[in-house]
């Protein structure tokens, strides 16, 4: 399998680590985590749809007997999603919250086993307990678990890495019968419709007479969203969902990163061996030996 895939999912991963840096930003600004969630996904929407179009307007066409697929990225996935993740983080701890997101990539491979056939082998098995003990040492999340985990805050924790992996499973389905720009521009466009009723909740003076706003929106919608999942959409065309998915638990190693190096928050030796540790993971899930099937969809260059 060539490298440049796994690289695709990296670069989608390393993105979706970036999204601290603006979310700070517009909560800086008053708004909600409502409201962030639907201007994501809303101008998300608009950017990939003006992309999708500018390739190929053919992109847009879909059968109605397929919408299934994109109810579940945009609305079981992406909106479930991210409901789950921010109530644990407000429930529990950003720590916790991240660990219970991700048991994605275990949810996935235990699913795709029966859905896509994908073995489970040493070297996913490995993976996986690297990323989750490395994650553990990265958030912390062994501190003072007792004070903070909730039967509430679990199971919503718990929903959120399943909606996170659902996008996985629903999206690999989906893009054995379109091209991945398709299946993420109907992704947002479901996402965006049961989530436009928020946006009128913003503060008018906001929308009206802010640029930095609109600036901030327009960052949010390109980088950690738009760009971010067309890498990782393009990598899944051409990897094992499992696979995929773990590899995308750079996401939190970024954000971490991203801490440290913007936000001035310390490093631990701990959190440096945690780093290392799911590091390691995305090398050793690329050691599998098992053949995989590509579908014929156009990639990146």
């Amino acid at each position: 399998m060539n490298s440049k895939h796994y690289i695709y999912i990296v670069i989608g991963g390393s993105l979706w680590g970036i999204i601290s840096i603006f979310i700070k930003e517009m909560y800086a600004m008053g708004l909600t985590t409502s409201q962030i969630v639907a201007l994501r996904s809303i101008s998300a929407m608009v950017i990939l749809a003006l992309y999708t179009v500018g390739i190929d307007k053919n992109l847009m066409k879909i059968k109605i007997r397929d919408l299934h697929y994109f109810i579940g990225t945009g609305l079981i996935s992406i909106i479930f999603f991210s409901w789950c993740y921010f109530f644990t983080i407000e429930e529990t701890s950003v720590s916790i919250a991240v660990i219970l997101l991700y048991t994605a990539p275990a949810i996935v491979t235990v699913i795709s086993r029966f859905v896509f056939k994908e073995l489970w082998t040493f070297s996913k098995i490995i993976a996986l307990m690297l990323t989750f003990i490395g994650l553990i040492l990265v958030t912390g999340y062994h501190h003072g678990i007792s004070q903070n985990l909730s039967v509430i805050g679990f199971m919503t924790g718990i929903g959120s890495g399943i909606g996170y992996a659902l996008y996985s499973i629903f999206g690999k389905l989906a893009l054995r019968k379109y091209h991945y720009l398709t299946l993420i521009t109907y992704t947002f466009i479901v996402a965006s419709i049961f989530l436009m009723p928020v946006i009128f909740t913003i503060d008018p003076s906001i929308v009206l007479i802010d640029g930095h706003f609109w600036f901030q929106v327009f960052n949010l919608g390109l980088f950690p969203t738009a760009l971010a999942y067309i890498f990782y959409t393009n990598g899944l065309v051409h990897l094992e969902s499992s696979k995929a998915s773990i590899t995308a638990t750079i996401e939190p190693i970024v954000g971490t990163l991203i801490g440290i190096t913007v936000f001035k928050e310390i490093l631990s030796l701990e959190q440096l061996i945690g780093i290392i540790m799911v590091i390691s993971a995305i090398f050793v899930v690329q050691f599998e030996p098992k053949k995989e099937s590509p579908l014929s969809e156009p990639s990146l260059n």
